[in-house]
Parts: structure tokens; C-alpha cells; sequence
């Protein structure tokens, strides 16, 4: 063993649990700075107010969006059934909160460099020396055969003194992926969960669109019996039969397209419960829903409730972490280390005094020269933190894009759908109309035929256009975040605990 400094060296005179007492000691004692830049989030561009105002009144209390079943605004059993399905078994969602655990582990890994590292590597051995072994002076003769015993029972204990901050800054940035990652998979669920009420909106809009085909099915056969009927009293010629008979034929085949687009919307809700499409079914059932009042609160108030804006914000304090981490770097590292154990040739007095050793000792490791890679790697960590701010920046800017989007595109379908009903009250009139005149004698049965087709079209129109309604108020939503908040996410970091020095 090297000589000592007489520091060192009158430390060690005490027995080995003074010794390591002085180390832990020395460990507290030594905390020192850490260096790099403290974390401030960067400021966005955020407006006063909406732009856009929706076609509705400022929300009740009891209007407010659920918080974690944010669904349930909308006021619908089987959506709500088939959410919780979604929940329970999405296989993204189950890969989502999978990451999740990963993230935590990670950070708990770095949390260990807090405590030190105390390993045995225990050993016998046993072993025959030979009789023509050389002496010393490279001399061979025979000697005496020899055989032995070795048994030892080493304990060595290390620890780095985080003096310039590296271990603090590792962990802050392991916290940062980690709470990263619980922002992930709100945004995940966020995403799954407004994607399964769109699709189901969108499935409930093609029952009522079949059923309006339907009505015209039936409404176009008894004009087809009609005409048929006059056609045979000689009443009515042949080219208005066909013009009528072709009329029902398209609208059957446009029944059967609205089914197998509502088939497309059935699959994917499958997809989204974790169920095969071919084991999944959904009853149709009457769709008579009012776009529900959304408080959308003020602009700022995205920057917390909106999970993937929070990825985001936690992905630039994690960048700002390594800048710390490529600072440090430029650092000293020092370590301090220790072994000891019990070695002897007889196993009955191994553990006795005389056959203990120890040692204790530091390191320290300085970069001088190493080709300028501290360099880059700090001028790399600052470039990723600058463009962890521009990604911040733009999904800010993208969020409240998409509330303005939601919000003026509810207020323009609002209106059409007011104009639109009237349109189709104008239609059935029409119809009306239309068929008194026909039967009278008094116009032709293309009126008739013309009639039928527009009362179709702004049916479809009107029933589509509910459709829009609903699934932009899921998506109008999904751009406020739900009723999710930032501040959820900061109990998701790991902190060193005494009970890990004492864990494997």
C-alpha cells in the first residue's frame, strides 16, 4: 500500500468504524455547488382572450368539465361505458403507463449515486504448488510440494463527492424525463379518449343519415308505386317509371355506403376498447345531442391544462439539466473508496483479528486535454436546449391555434345548422308541393323526382352537419386539455432516501 499523508494515515488509526464514519463525514461535509444554469421557464407568446366566441352561454358551474372523465360533459351512457372500456384496456395506454414506470425506475437509478456502493466478493480456493517451481534467481530445483488454502471475505465501499453537482443535476434531469413522461401519457389518454368520441359521434351521425335514407327508401317506393299505378291506367308514361325507378336505386346504393362508413367507425371503437372488430358490435340507437356549454376559461390557462404543451415544458428543463451535466464536466471528480475483509489459509480463523485488512483512499480525476469533447458536448447540450424552447414555443402557439379553430368552427356550424333546418322544412314543403301538382296534372313528375332528391340532400346535410357539431366540441376539448392541470405531474419525482443505502 502507497504511503500516506499523515492526515490520512492519523485518521486511519481507529478501528475501521471510525474510519468509515469519518468518510460519510467527510462526504456531508464536502456538498459543494451546482454548477450550470437554474431552470426558468422560458416565456410564449399568450393572448389576452378568445378570439372566437362559441354559440353559447358563458358555462354554469355545473358545466365544468369532469376532471379525468371529461366525457361526461357530453351526457351519454354508452360513451361513457365504452371510455372506461377504452381505459381499461388500450393497448397504447398500457404502453403509455409501461414508459411511465421505466421513467421512475431510471430516476431512482440516479438517485443511488446519493448513497455509496458497498460490494463482498467472497472466495475460497485451494491449490498445489508444484515441486519444479522456480526459485528465486530463475533458478529450478525440486522442492517441496506444497499445498494450501486461500480463503478470503473482502468488503470494498466507494462514493463520489458530488462537489460541482453532477449527481444532482443527473437526477434533475431523470425527474424532468420522468414527469416528461407523466405528461406523455395524459396526452396519451387525452388523445385515445377524444379519439374514441369522435369516432362514436361519427358512428351515432351515420344512424341518423340511414335513417334518413331510409325514410327516403320508403318515401321514394311509394312514389315508384305511384307511378307505376298511373303508368298501368295510362296516366303516366314509361320515362317517369325509370326516372323514379333509377331515383330508388341510387338512394339504396347510398344507404348502403353510409352503412359501411358507419362499419369503418364501429372497427376503430373496437380497436380503441382492446377488442377484435370481428367479436365487437354496436347497436344503432337515435341521435338527438346539443353540442354542450364548454368553459373554455383564458388563454394562460393552456399552459397548465394542456398535457403535451407540459411534455414539452418538461423536456426543456430536462435539456437544461445537461447543459448542467456537460458544465460539470469540466470539473474535478473525486472519489472516495475503502476495502477491507478477513483473509487467512485456515477457514477456522478467518474472522479473528489478525486476519483482517482494510484500506481507504480517494481519487481524483481532472480533464486536461481531451480534444476540445467537453466542448462540443456543452455547445451540443445548449443547442438542444434552445431547441427545446422552440418546440415549447410552437406547441403553445399550435394549442391555441386549435381552441380558435374549435371555438369559430362551432360558432359557423351553429349557424348552418340553423339554416339548414329550415332548409329541410323548405324541402318537405316542397315535396309537398310538388306531389299535389303532379297528382292535379298540373307539372310533370320530374318535379317530383327533383324534390325528392333535394329533401334528401339537405336531410343528410342537416343530420352531417350535428355530426360536425359534436365532434368539434370533443376536439374543442381536447384543445383545452380536458380538465387535466399541469401541477398533476409534480408528484411524479423520485427523491434519495435513507432506506437506499441498505438496498441492492
Amino acid at each position: 500500500m502507497k504511503r500516506l499523508p499523515p492526515v490520512i494515515k492519523n485518521a486511519l488509526k481507529g478501528d475501521l468504524k471510525r474510519a468509515l464514519l469519518a468518510v460519510a463525514s467527510l462526504a456531508v461535509c464536502t456538498v459543494g455547488c451546482t454548477v450550470g444554469p437554474g431552470y426558468k421557464r422560458p416565456t410564449a407568446q399568450v393572448p389576452d382572450a378568445w378570439k372566437g366566441q362559441g354559440p353559447w352561454q358563458t358555462a354554469a358551474p355545473k358545466d365544468a368539465i369532469p376532471k379525468g372523465t371529461w366525457w361526461q360533459i357530453f351526457h351519454d351512457a354508452e360513451l361513457d361505458r365504452l371510455e372506461q372500456e377504452l381505459l381499461q384496456a388500450n393497448q397504447s395506454l398500457d404502453a403509455a403507463r409501461d414508459r411511465l414506470s421505466q421513467a421512475r425506475s431510471q430516476a431512482r437509478i440516479a438517485s443511488s449515486a446519493y448513497f455509496p456502493a458497498l460490494s463482498a466478493d467472497p472466495s475460497g480456493q485451494r491449490q498445489r504448488l508444484s515441486g519444479n517451481r522456480p526459485l528465486e534467481g530463475g533458478t529450478v530445483q525440486t522442492v517441496k510440494v506444497d499445498t494450501e488454502n486461500n480463503f478470503t471475505v473482502p468488503f470494498s465501499i466507494s462514493y463520489e463527492l458530488d462537489l460541482f453537482g453532477r449527481v444532482r443535476r443527473n437526477l434533475e434531469a431523470a425527474n424532468a424525463s420522468l414527469q416528461g413522461s407523466a405528461a406523455d401519457l395524459e396526452n396519451v389518454r387525452l388523445v385515445l379518449t377524444a379519439e374514441l368520441a369522435a369516432d362514436y359521434f361519427n358512428l351515432r351521425e351515420l344512424d341518423r343519415e340511414a335513417g334518413v335514407v331510409r325514410e327516403s327508401v320508403e318515401i321514394q317506393q311509394r312514389g315508384l308505386d305511384l307511378v307505376n299505378h298511373r303508368h298501368e291506367g295510362g296516366v303516366a308514361n314509361g320515362l317517369e317509371v325509370a326516372q323514379q325507378a333509377a331515383l330508388l336505386d341510387s338512394t339504396a346504393t347510398q344507404l348502403q355506403l353510409v352503412l359501411q362508413q358507419r362499419a369503418q367507425y364501429e372497427h376503430a371503437i373496437a380497436a380503441l376498447t382492446g377488442k377484435s372488430a370481428s367479436a365487437f358490435s354496436l347497436a344503432e340507437a337515435p341521435f338527438n345531442a346539443t353540442p354542450p356549454a364548454i368553459p373554455t376559461g383564458v388563454p394562460s390557462e393552456i399552459l397548465e391544462r394542456r398535457p403535451d404543451v407540459a411534455t414539452n415544458e418538461r423536456q426543456m428543463a430536462f435539456e437544461n439539466a445537461q447543459v448542467g451535466l456537460a458544465m460539470a464536466a469540466f470539473y474535478p471528480h473525486i472519489t472516495l473508496a475503502g476495502s477491507g475483509g478477513y483473509e487467512s489459509r485456515d477457514i477456522a480463523t478467518l474472522v479473528n483479528a489478525p486476519s483482517a485488512f482494510w484500506s481507504l483512499g480517494g481519487d481524483l480525476l481532472q480533464p486536461i486535454f481531451n480534444g476540445g469533447r467537453n466542448r462540443a458536448n456543452l455547445a451540443a447540450s445548449r443547442a438542444a436546449y434552445d431547441e427545446s424552447v422552440a418546440n415549447y414555443r410552437e406547441s403553445v402557439l399550435e394549442a391555441f391555434q386549435q381552441v380558435e379553430d374549435g371555438l369559430s368552427s362551432l360558432a359557423l356550424l351553429n349557424q348552418a345548422a340553423k339554416t339548414q333546418q329550415a332548409a329541410v322544412a323548405d324541402s318537405r314543403r316542397a315535396l309537398d308541393i310538388a306531389n299535389d301538382r303532379y297528382v292535379g296534372g298540373v307539372t310533370t313528375y320530374l318535379d317530383v323526382i327533383t324534390a325528392q332528391s333535394t329533401l334528401l340532400s339537405n336531410e343528410r346535410l342537416a343530420t352531417q352537419l350535428l355530426g360536425q357539431q359534436m365532434v368539434t366540441s370533443v376536439y374543442l376539448v381536447k384543445a383545452l386539455g380536458g380538465a387535466w392541470d399541469a401541477s398533476e405531474i409534480q408528484r411524479e419525482q423520485v427523491r434519495p432516501a435513507l432506506v437506499q443505502a441498505v438496498q441492492q
